[in-house]
Formats: structure tokens, sequence, C-alpha cells
């Protein structure tokens, strides 16, 4: 740990109450040597590069190495905890951290395979955004509750050429004219995957007689009638789709990619900065710009979840504090690394810590806060199982 780095642990530790320093610093104790098996998305190499470098500081400072077991699903790592526990595997678990969200979280928190509480007793948590940032202590309508720190915010944003589309459609009902008036130059990931599944919570919000509906679980009773008008306008567009919707990008890189190789002319993705960090990396034109819908699109955060019979709690408790850290959220917020939104009160850091995101420069395609417009609540997690297996049956192709 360099002397920066001991300074500012020494200033955290002193405001935490001595019980809590006591048991932080027992943490980091048994954390030393530990290796943290983070499962987490493993589809975009930059995330994948910075998981990398997050590993090298926990390492320096910590003596906590990270092993990145990367998934092409989430769902995945929670059914291995699940396989665990079933049999009978209540400590050692292969699984220490997870990066979770939505009904994994849901699943996991209500069948009891998460350890916890314990984001809010991490020494960083003071730094976190909540009355801001609401979607850190709520995750798809469920309180957190302390089962998982969260560690980046996202918003729905669309990406598009500019020198393509001059004007973008910037409500749902034009996307759907423009759609059907331009056809093969727009698709989205095939549901499960969770920007295809994203997708269709917009289109449900921009549809649906009554959104609100959705902060609810599902009622059987009354989910075709609904829904119904999602359908409608799916039905209209899909044969006007990319491959007239008998192919579908199998996740976010490759949709951007299509955007890329111009053979879409509208993407999207859920992390307001990504244009901006494929154009710095060379990766998209220098006239790709980003919009968002008049009346907002889906926000949330992401999180990291422990769980409950992993076999490194320890370490991986450090691993979700420092990803607190403002130097690591600056990091992540880099157009040139991620682009990702932080979670910090930005007011409550010390000046050299604000300063490090004032000097960012966030990139041509990034909106400011203002012009991304407001964050929609996800819906509970009821609605997007239920959605996704339907749209499988409506829509679905072999891949």
């Amino acid at each position: 740990m360099n002397r920066r780095h001991f300074l500012l642990a020494s200033a955290l530790m002193l405001a935490l109450p001595a019980q809590a320093q006591t048991a932080w610093d027992s943490t980091l104790e048994a954390a030393k040597g530990q290796t943290v098996y983070w499962h987490a998305w493993g589809g975009d190499p930059k995330i994948n590069d910075f998981i990398a470098w997050v590993g090298e500081q926990a390492q320096a400072r910590h003596g906590v190495s990270i092993e990145h077991v990367k998934l092409a699903s989430t769902a995945d790592a929670v059914a291995r905890v699940l396989g665990e526990r079933d049999a009978g595997i209540t400590t050692g678990g292969a699984v220490d951290l997870i990066w979770i969200n939505g009904e994994n979280f849901a699943a996991m928190k209500d069948q009891g395979l998460l350890f916890g509480p314990f984001a809010e007793q991490l020494p960083n948590w003071p730094l976190m955004d909540v009355a801001g940032k609401p979607a850190v202590v709520t995750d798809f309508t469920l309180p957190t509750e302390g089962f998982e720190s969260p560690w980046a915010m996202a918003q729905f944003v669309f990406e598009y050429d500019s020198t393509r589309l001059p004007e973008p459609p910037r409500s749902l009902a034009a996307l759907k004219d423009w759609i059907i008036a331009n056809p093969g130059r727009f698709s989205y990931p095939q549901p499960p995957d969770y920007l295809g599944t994203t997708f269709l919570k917009q289109v449900a919000y921009g549809t649906l007689a009554d959104p609100s509906v959705m902060q609810q679980p599902l009622d059987e009773a009354t989910y075709d009638a609904t829904v119904a008008p999602m359908w409608a306008w799916l039905d209209e567009v899909t044969p006007a789709l990319w491959r007239a919707g008998k192919a579908y990008p199998q996740n976010e890189p490759a949709l951007g990619q299509l955007l890329a190789d111009a053979e879409v002319d509208v993407g999207f993705a859920l992390n307001p900065g990504r244009a901006s960090a494929e154009i710095a990396a060379g990766n998209l034109a220098d006239t790709v710009r980003t919009f968002t819908l008049e009346g907002g699109t889906i926000g949330n955060a992401s999180f990291v979840a422990i769980p409950f019979n992993a076999a490194h709690q320890a370490g991986a408790q450090v691993v979700a504090n420092l990803l607190l850290d403002p130097e690591i959220q600056a990091r992540a917020q880099d157009p040139n690394i991620l682009g990702f939104q932080t979670v910090l009160d930005l007011s409550s850091l010390a000046d050299t810590d604000r300063a490090r995101f004032d000097a960012l420069e966030l990139g041509v395609a990034t909106l400011s806060p203002a012009d991304l417009g407001p964050a929609l609540l996800e819906p509970h997690g009821s609605w997007m199982v239920r959605i996704g297996q339907d749209w499988i049956a409506r829509y679905g192709v072999a891949q």
C-alpha cells in the first residue's frame, strides 16, 4: 500500500466507530493471501481488463488476489451456488463474489444463498450517493438490505451514427415508425440476454397503459391483457428488423459491432459512456452519438454479492469495498476505460478525489446527466422472467 492509500484508509478508519474499525481490521487481516473468485460477465474485453486492474490494486493494497471467472450468464454462478447448497456444501464454496442484480439477486436472497448483510458496514459506504441514486439500495424493486454492494450506475441509451441518421427517433412510437420505414436497420440482442431484456422493458414502459403495475409482482389474472400492447408493438416491427427478425445479435458487443459495421443505424447500451469509450478505442466512428427517449429510459445499478458459503468471504468484502474507492470509481468512469457512471456522492469526496472526476473528459458521445433524462425504475423481476419466456416462444430463433 503506498502512502496516499495508507492515508486515505487511515482517514476512513478514523471515521468509523471503534467497534466497526476493529471488525474491519479483522477482515483485512483474514483477507491477506486470499484469492477471490469473482464470477462476472466476461463478454467485454474492456471490462475484463478493468477487473484485472482491480485485481492488481487489491494485491498491492491488501494482499488479496482476484481470479476473474468469466461468465456468459450470471445465472450460471447462481446455479453453481444453488447446486452446492443442495449438495450440503455450506462452507468452502467455489464462488466468492458475483456481479449480480435483478432476478438473480432476488432468487438468491429469497433462497437464503447470500452472505450478509455486509454492504453498509464497508468503510467506503459513507461515500455512497443513496439520496441521489436510490437504485444503489433498491434492485429491481427489491430492497438490497446490505446483501449486495453497488459499484456502477447504468442507464439505457440509444446509439446512432449522426452521418447516417441526422435526427434520431426520440419516442417509442417514432422508433416504431422509423424501423418500419427503414427495414433491416435495427435489431436487439435475443433474450434472455440482459440487454435484449432491457429493450423489452423499455418497450413495455412505452406501450403499457399503466407501466407502474410493473413495480408489483406479476398478476397472472391480468398479465395477458396488460402486456398485449407490447406484443402488438413487437409484432409490427419484427418483420422489419435486421435479417427480418430471423436472427438476432447475441449480446451487447455483437450489437455494437453491427453499429460499427454499419449493418444497423441504431444500437443501444446500458452504459451511457459506452459509445465514447468505443470511439476512444477506435472501434466506433467519431460521428456516433447517443440519445434517450422522451419520458426517460431504464436505469439501474450494478452490484456485487457474496454467496453464503463463499470460501473467501473476507477477501470478497475487501474487493467490494475497493470497488467503492474514489480512484477505482473515477477510473471506471473514464471513457477511455469503461465510461461507467459512479455510485458515489461527489460532494462527499475529499478535494483530491473530487478532482479526479472533474478532470474526466466524458467523451463526445456521452450525454450530460441533465440530458440523460429520468431514469425509469426497473420492473419487479417476475415480469421479465415471464416476458422473457413468452418472447422466446413467440420470436426466439436458434443461434
